[in-house]
């Protein structure tokens, strides 16, 4: 249903429900800047100030990856006054997978909703959100659900919410009950489960590659395409640490425990880094190029270049021939 922020702030509203005692959203420092403007302005409606209400975690001084237990300790820190906990379940620029498992047990530990955006886990990294009991999730299927850009989002509501139609929340006619929804009435019952946070007719059009690649991942299976993205990683790093063995040219910043990993690697360039993009691209690679941000470092590792060899369709060649771009680029 919808898109990404549209449903971030749709669960927000239900999930995000301040007081004067707890009022504190904690996320991780350096978020998408979707999820940051979508919880600064919540914040600000709600009539709060984002320096005092937003916690965010950052990762130490001069690491780029965040340690679980300093994701625990700010929850435990800041418990009493916290209202929600959002992450996303994999970090966009380093690629790590959060311990969504303990971070949710954290956050009810204080009594806090828990809630996570999914944008680079789903379809990625196997998820067991119920079981896990997170209070909500949202993604997009424009990366590796491979729908399209703006294609639409999707939305999870653990059942002990989803069933609980006294919960507060934004309603539309779609998700009114559907045995009566074409009665015009007024009142307005909600469909169990997410679907109950529908607003609008469906965009038919725009759901029809999002079926097709649903059907894919139906008849591959997440365990099968995990097991190769793992190994596919796993063959990308290893070829990327032997171009260093002579000249530490690439710094990978992705977690080496494939647990902590989703499809991809991302690592530090030097001053040329995007040069070396660009002749990446030059060469028929899609990759991703960005600005080198993480607190801490300075001088010469002047960007980053993510990299996902997708299970769906990536082969363990095209990992080798990439590989091999990077061993013959004269940057």
């Amino acid at each position: 249903m919808n898109t990404l922020t549209v449903n971030l702030h749709l669960m927000m509203v239900s999930f995000y429900r301040p007081n004067s005692e707890r009022f504190k959203i904690i996320m991780e420092a350096g978020a998408f800047p979707s999820d940051q403007y979508a919880v600064e302005t919540q914040v600000r409606w709600h009539g709060y100030d984002p320096a005092e209400a937003i916690v965010e975690v950052a990762p130490r001084p001069g690491e780029a990856l965040l340690h679980t237990e300093d994701i625990l300790a700010a929850i435990e820190q800041h418990g009493a006054q916290t209202a929600l906990v959002l992450f996303a379940g994999l970090n966009y620029y380093t690629g790590q997978v959060y311990d969504m498992p303990a971070i949710t047990a954290a956050g009810h530990r204080v009594g806090a909703y828990v809630g996570f955006d999914l944008a680079h886990a789903a379809g990625n990294v196997p998820l067991h959100l119920h079981d896990w009991g997170v209070d909500f999730a949202v993604w997009c299927t424009y990366k590796y659900i491979n729908s399209g850009p703006g294609a639409p989002s999707g939305a999870f509501v653990h059942a002990k919410h989803g069933n609980n139609n006294q919960i507060p929340r934004f309603a539309g006619w779609w998700g009114h009950n559907e045995e009566r929804r074409f009665l015009m009435e007024k009142g307005f019952d909600p469909i169990p489960g997410a679907a109950g946070w529908q607003l609008s007719n469906a965009p038919i059009l725009a759901y029809a590659p999002m079926r097709a690649s649903h059907d894919l991942f139906l008849e591959a299976g997440m365990p099968a395409l995990r097991a190769k993205s793992e190994n596919l990683t796993a063959y990308l790093e290893f070829l990327i640490d032997s171009l260093n063995t002579d000249k530490r040219r690439f710094d990978i910043i992705t977690p080496r425990d494939p647990a902590q990993r989703g499809a991809q690697l991302s690592f530090l360039t030097g001053p040329a880094g995007k040069q070396l993009f660009d002749y990446l691209t030059q060469n028929g690679v899609i990759c991703d190029w960005r600005e080198h941000n993480l607190p801490g470092e300075k001088g010469e590792k002047a960007g980053v270049i993510r990299i996902a060899p997708t299970p769906m369709y990536n082969s363990f060649e095209d990992v080798w021939r990439f590989a091999d771009l990077l061993a013959k680029a004269n940057v």
